[in-house]
C-alpha cells in the first residue's frame, strides 16, 4: 500500500510553534474582553487555534477534528474487507494445485467444499503426498491461528506473533487465569492482581498498575475486534466465525475468549461493542491490513472523543502524542501539544490563577489587558487632530511629581537618565558599553496638579452585544482605567454598569464584566449611583456615558424596577430629573452614542440642554478616539485654568 501520510517523521529537530504567555494573552484579548471569562475565551482559542509569535497559524481543535474525519474517510475508502478471505483462498488454491502435481487426479481434492472453513476442515484430515504442499499448509494454519488470536487480543503480547504450541498453551492459561481473577472480584474476594502480573505481565507491554486499568485496555482491544466483525457483510462474518471455530477449537481457547468478552462487555458497556465501519474501497485488504485499519480507526475514535470533551487545555495532555503524530501528522501533534500547555504557561507567567477548578485572571493580567487596550486605541490616533479635538504630544499642563516610572506606550518621553542607566546596569551588569533596551527606559512621572473625578457609565443592556457595540465599549473602559491609573494616579475613576438595573463595578474587574441577559436601559439608576459616588470625591467631576439606547427603565419611588419599550414619559422624566440633580452638583455629563436612532438623539439633546455637557455621535470604530481625546482635552483645559 502507498504511504498513508505526506508528513515527515518527527525526529525532535524540527521547529514547533513558538508561543509565550504575553503573546497568548494578546491573542486572547478580544475574546476575553467580549465574554468576560478566561475559561470561555480559552475554550474558543482551543477551538479556533491561534497565531504564534512568528505569525504561523497553529490549528485548533476544529481544524484537527476536520483532519481526523478526513483521515477516517481515507482509511475506509482505501480497502475492502473481502480481501481477508481472498488472500487465504488464493494461497489454499496454490497449495492444492501443488499437491495435484504430485498426486495427479484425486477424488478428495476434486470434492473439496467451496467455502473456506469447509475446505480447511477437509485438508486438515488429508494425507498430503507432496511434502512441500504439506509444509505450506501447516504454515498457513499456524499463520491463521496467529491472526485469529491477534484479532481477539490485538497485539497484546509479542508472544502472539509466531506462537509455538507451548506459547499457545500459555496464552490459554493466561486467559483462564484472567477469567478466574474476574470471578474472584465478582464474589468480593481478593482478585490477586499482583500474582497474575508476576506470572503473565509479559502479555501486557503497557504495564497496567491496577486490575481496572488492565481490563480497560483489554475491553478496548476486544471491542475493536468486535467492530471488525460488525463491519463485515453477514457472509464475511459467518466465514470468519467458522474459521475461528475450526482452527481454535482444539485449543479450548475460544471458550475462554468468549467468557472474557462477555465479562468485559458487562463491565464496560460504553466501550463501543456495537461500533462498525463502512469500508467502501476496491483494494482487497489482507488480515494484517484489516487489523491495522481497525486499530487506526479505534485510535481516531478515542482521539475524537478526547477532543470533543476537552473543556480546558490541560485535559488535552491525556492525548498520546505519538499516536496523534502517526494518525494526523507532525503539525497536528505539535499544535495539540502546545494547546495542552496554554493554561500552565499563563499560570507560570502569573497571568491566571486556578480557583475551584476554574481559571481566573490575576491583577497582572488585568493591568496588561488595560495597557493593550490603551495602546491599541492610541495607535489609531493622529497626534495632531482627531475630529475637532486637539491633543498636545508634549503634554502641556503637567508638573513634575519628583517621581519616576517605567516608560509605557503613549507616555511623554521625559527620560530620567539616572534611572534608565541604573535599570540597564541592573539587567546587564557592569561593563562598557552599556546596552540599553526599551524595558530600561525610566521617565519622569508628571501629574496634573488639578484633581479630577470621573465615573464611567457602561451600557450592559442586551442590545450592546446584539449590535456589536459591547467589545469596543468595554475596550474603551479598560483603556480609560489604565490611562488614569498610570498617567493620572491622583485622579478618581469609578465605573457603573447599567442594564435593567445599575451596579457599581470595580475598575480592575472590567475585563471580566459581561452584559446583562435582561432587557432595559436604566440610565436613571446609573446617574443616581454615579452622583452618589462623586459626592464623596473632590476636584472637577464628570460622568462619561457610553450607550446605544434611550432610557427604557427606571426605579419607582417604591423601589421597584419599571421597564417599557418604547420608553414612556415617566421613565424619561425620572431620568432627566436625575440629570438635573447632577447638574446642580456641578457634575458634567458627556454622552457617547453608538448607533443612535432618533429616540436616543432626542433624549440626549434634552440631557445636553439641561447639563451643558457634550454629546458625541460615534461608531464602534471611532468610539475610543472620541472618549480618550475628549478626556485628555478635558485635562488640558483644566490645566490651562490653573
Amino acid at each position: 500500500m502507498a504511504s498513508r501520510f505526506t508528513y515527515s517523521r518527527w525526529d525532535g529537530t524540527q521547529r514547533g510553534f513558538e508561543i509565550d504567555a504575553d503573546s497568548l494573552l494578546d491573542e486572547l484579548a478580544d475574546e476575553l474582553t467580549y465574554h468576560g471569562d478566561i475559561n470561555t475565551a480559552m475554550r474558543k482559542m482551543m477551538q479556533n487555534g491561534m497565531r504564534d509569535v512568528n505569525g504561523n497559524q497553529m490549528p485548533g481543535l476544529r481544524e484537527l477534528m476536520k483532519r481526523l474525519r478526513e483521515q477516517r474517510e481515507q482509511i475506509q475508502e482505501r480497502g475492502d474487507l473481502g480481501g481477508v478471505y481472498s488472500e487465504i483462498a488464493d494461497e489454499l488454491n496454490d497449495i492444492v494445485d501443488e499437491e495435484r502435481q504430485v498426486a495427479g487426479n484425486n477424488f478428495t481434492l476434486d470434492m473439496l467444499p467451496d467455502d473456506l472453513a469447509g475446505k480447511i476442515r477437509e485438508l486438515q484430515h488429508y494425507d498430503f503426498e507432496s511434502p512441500s504442499a504439506q509444509e505450506r499448509f501447516d504454515s498457513l494454519m499456524d499463520k491463521l491461528r496467529e491472526q485469529l488470536m491477534q484479532q481477539q487480543l490485538d497485539q497484546m503480547s509479542s508472544a502472539v506473533q509466531n506462537m509455538s504450541p507451548e506459547q499457545m498453551a500459555r496464552t490459554k492459561d493466561m486467559m483462564a487465569a484472567l477469567n478466574e481473577m474476574l470471578e474472584r472480584r465478582k464474589n468480593g474476594e481478593d482478585p490477586q492482581f499482583e500474582q497474575f502480573m508476576e506470572k503473565f505481565g509479559d502479555f501486557f507491554p503497557e504495564n497496567p498498575q491496577t486490575l481496572d486499568e488492565l481490563l480497560e485496555h483489554m475491553a478496548q482491544r476486544m471491542a475493536m475486534a468486535q467492530a471488525l466483525l460488525n463491519s463485515m457483510t453477514p457472509e464475511q462474518r459467518a466465514q470468519l466465525q467458522q474459521l475461528s471455530e475450526q482452527l481454535l477449537e482444539d485449543m479450548d481457547l475460544r471458550w475462554q475468549m468468549e467468557q472474557l468478552s462477555q465479562n468485559l462487555q458487562g463491565m464496560f458497556p460504553q466501550a463501543g461493542w456495537n461500533k462498525q465501519y463502512d469500508f467502501s474501497g476496491q483494494e482487497p485488504m489482507g488480515f494484517q491490513q484489516a487489523m491495522q485499519s481497525m486499530q487506526d480507526l479505534s485510535d481516531l475514535d478515542q482521539l475524537e472523543n478526547l477532543l470533543k470533551n476537552a473543556s480546558n487545555p490541560s485535559s488535552l495532555a491525556e492525548a498520546d502524542m505519538d499516536k496523534v503524530r502517526d494518525l494526523l501528522g507532525d503539525d497536528a501533534a505539535k499544535s495539540l501539544d502546545q494547546l495542552s500547555k496554554l493554561s500552565k504557561m499563563m499560570q507560570d507567567a502569573g497571568l491566571i490563577d486556578q480557583r475551584e477548578g476554574r481559571m481566573q485572571l490575576t491583577p497582572r493580567a488585568i493591568r496588561k489587558l488595560g495597557a493593550n487596550a490603551l495602546r491599541e486605541l492610541f495607535g489609531k490616533l493622529r497626534k495632531d487632530m482627531v475630529g475637532q479635538h486637539k491633543i498636545d504630544a508634549t503634554g502641556i499642563g503637567h508638573e513634575r511629581a519628583n517621581d519616576t516610572k517605567p516608560y509605557e506606550f503613549g507616555d511623554p518621553f521625559r527620560l530620567d537618565l539616572h534611572g534608565t542607566l541604573r535599570n540597564a546596569l541592573r539587567r546587564n551588569g557592569s561593563g562598557l558599553p552599556i546596552g540599553l533596551s526599551p524595558e530600561d527606559f525610566e521617565i519622569e512621572r508628571t501629574e496634573h496638579s488639578t484633581r479630577s473625578s470621573t465615573v464611567l457609565l457602561l451600557d450592559l443592556s442586551l442590545s450592546m452585544p446584539m449590535r456589536d457595540n459591547f467589545l469596543p465599549a468595554k475596550k474603551v473602559a479598560m483603556a480609560l482605567h489604565h490611562l488614569i491609573s498610570s498617567q493620572f494616579p491622583r485622579d478618581y475613576l469609578g465605573v457603573v454598569g447599567f442594564g435593567e438595573i445599575a451596579r457599581e463595578l470595580q475598575p480592575e474587574s472590567i475585563p471580566e464584566v459581561s452584559w446583562d441577559f435582561a432587557y432595559g436601559t436604566n440610565m436613571h439608576h446609573a446617574f443616581t449611583l454615579a452622583r452618589k459616588m462623586l459626592s464623596r470625591q473632590t476636584g472637577t467631576k464628570q460622568i462619561i456615558m457610553i450607550t446605544d439606547g434611550e432610557p427604557t427603565a427606571h426605579i419607582t419611588p417604591s423601589g421597584e424596577i419599571f421597564f417599557n419599550y418604547p420608553p414612556v414619559h415617566e421613565t424619561v422624566e425620572a431620568t432627566l430629573r436625575e440629570v438635573l440633580r447632577c447638574t446642580k452638583e456641578q457634575i458634567r455629563i458627556n454622552t457617547f452614542m453608538l448607533d443612535a436612532d432618533n429616540g436616543l438623539r432626542r433624549f440626549v439633546e434634552q440631557l445636553t440642554k439641561i447639563n451643558k455637557g457634550k454629546a458625541f455621535f460615534t461608531t464602534p470604530d471611532n468610539l475610543g478616539d472620541y472618549v480618550l481625546v475628549d478626556f485628555l482635552d478635558h485635562k488640558r483645559t483644566m490645566a490651562g485654568r490653573r
